[in-house]
């Protein structure tokens, strides 16, 4: 099985190092549920907002520890500006791409992640001579509704029609589907058929954003030594991982901590980001916390695990809108195989399911200081029970292993596609 993964972010994205490179390294490896399955011969695609003189030797060195993987490294150049224009030469250039590998590599099988690199697809595999690979249509999320939710677009404007209109396209063009979350499959394939195939017989596959657990398991022994370090040894720690702004709802989480503070002057605020933290910090002072009540530390996605150790409890504010249905966020798999119960907003995919299923968690229904306390005083009936990290943590390895439930879930769909070609 030849297989070209497409993926419209650069190499050193953190969504690239932790939802691209791990699976398909399980991919390659041979990882998967049975035995006598057929050897993936992996190609990556990447558009690289850097290429030149200053990136030539790190791609080069790249390229070669991801080929010691089983893994075959290609990259364009990401145009940014003008947005429109910029995007549809990158697809050009990506559709004669994927024609040239599908060529030279025999390809028969791509996995495109998103509708950008579906449409490289279709466009790349109509202009082959070759005989047409199948087409994975890894959806990950509604992408025009999103631009519609974040403002971008208008619903009834042409940009979103035009996209709906590609997207109609793609659909009907792609052998089969990865979604997110079990809502966004029922919206999507209302009329499914048994054995998770759409009405048409092409399969479907539910993958949610996965996690290398047992690297948040390596560390469970360091809490006690990194509270200490961090001076938060007697401190009820609540986390937070990931982007602040956008999708991310800065003030109400900011909200939410002023809340916890006056609930209990033990709350204790640890905030883990790359974005600038500027606003949110003056937030925080705004609502009565003072510089001991808090910590934000700019990690990367690698030391996470290191971190969220330290903490209780965790939180996970996104914007509620029809679009994020479709979504199943990183962090809360992160939250939960460190074994932090999470606080989390209503109408984000397959959350609030998660969360009450196993007790591991309490749903925000409205941003409101009532609403948080409630929310709070949930975190504290959970932790006085018995047994709630290892049910985070059996909750987090059972849904969101990327060995044992990503892995083999990607290997059984491309395998099923390869069954759709026979």
């Amino acid at each position: 099985m030849n297989s070209l993964y497409i993926c419209y972010f650069g190499i050193d994205q953190p969504l690239v190092q932790t939802q691209v490179l791990p699976y398909l390294r399980l991919l390659a490896s041979g990882s998967g549920p049975v035995s006598g399955q057929p050897e993936i011969k992996m190609t990556l695609l990447t558009f690289e907002p850097i290429v030149g003189a200053e990136t030539h030797d790190r791609f080069m060195k790249m390229r070669e520890a991801l080929s010691a993987e089983g893994i075959t490294w290609e990259y364009l150049r990401y145009h940014k500006t003008p947005s429109v224009p910029a995007t549809v030469y990158d697809i050009l250039l990506g559709a004669l791409l994927v024609r040239k590998l599908i060529a030279t590599k025999s390809i028969n099988l791509i996995h495109a992640r998103v509708h950008v690199p579906c449409l490289m697809a279709v466009i790349g595999r109509a202009l082959s001579f070759k005989k047409k690979p199948r087409l994975l249509f890894d959806i990950r999320g509604f992408f025009p509704e999103e631009y519609v939710d974040a403002g971008l677009w208008k619903g009834d404007g042409l940009l979103f029609r035009f996209a709906k209109m590609v997207e109609r396209v793609l659909f009907k063009e792609s052998d089969g589907f990865i979604v997110l979350t079990e809502k966004a499959r029922d919206i999507l394939f209302p009329e499914s058929l048994q054995d998770d195939r759409e009405k048409t017989g092409r399969p479907v596959e539910v993958i949610p954003c996965c996690v290398e657990t047992a690297r948040f398991a390596a560390v469970v022994e360091t809490r006690e030594e990194r509270r200490r370090e961090l001076g938060i040894s007697e401190r009820n720690v609540i986390a937070y991982v990931g982007s602040l702004g956008g999708w991310y709802m800065t003030d109400e989480m900011a909200e939410f901590f002023s809340v916890a503070k006056t609930e209990d002057p033990k709350n204790f605020a640890l905030i883990l980001t790359q974005s600038d933290s500027e606003r949110i910090k003056k937030l925080l002072i705004a609502g009565g916390l003072g510089e001991r009540d808090f910590l934000i530390l700019n990690v990367t996605s690698t030391q996470v695990p290191d971190f969220l150790v330290s903490a209780d409890a965790a939180i996970s504010f996104i914007k509620p809108c029809y679009s994020k249905l479709s979504s199943s966020p990183t962090k809360i798999a992160e939250y939960l195989a460190s074994g932090l119960p999470v606080i989390s907003s209503s109408g984000i995919g397959d959350v609030t399911e998660t969360l009450e299923k196993s007790n591991i968690g309490v749903v925000i229904e409205e941003f409101k200081p009532a609403e948080y306390r409630r929310g709070l005083s949930k975190i504290k009936e959970l932790h006085e029970a018995e047994g709630l990290k290892e049910r985070c943590r059996d909750a987090a390895f059972r849904e969101f292993d990327m060995e044992s439930v990503g892995g083999p879930s990607y290997r059984r769909i491309y395998e099923r596609m390869i069954e759709v070609e026979k």
